[in-house]
């Protein structure tokens, strides 16, 4: 298989529980391994909406309107 029209006939023939495996297998080719500084931040991300108030959409934009105002 050279070319990727084969590799897409190929695939058409597979059952859902290949297409997955084949997904997974891409996936861990394509995006590479979260890093601690990635893992950190999604933990710091979490925490604050823990511990601090969330934004209105509205609010949200008002606050998009004045930081590009600046």
């Amino acid at each position: 298989m050279s070319t990727v029209t084969e590799v897409e006939a190929a695939l058409e023939r597979f059952t859902p529980e290949q297409m997955r495996e084949v997904a997974a297998w891409i996936e861990t080719r394509l995006m590479p391994e979260e890093t601690p500084e990635q893992l950190a931040a999604i933990d710091a991300g979490l925490k604050s909406l823990k511990t601090e108030p969330t934004l209105t959409a509205d609010q949200l934009r008002q606050n998009i309107r004045a930081w590009v105002a600046r």
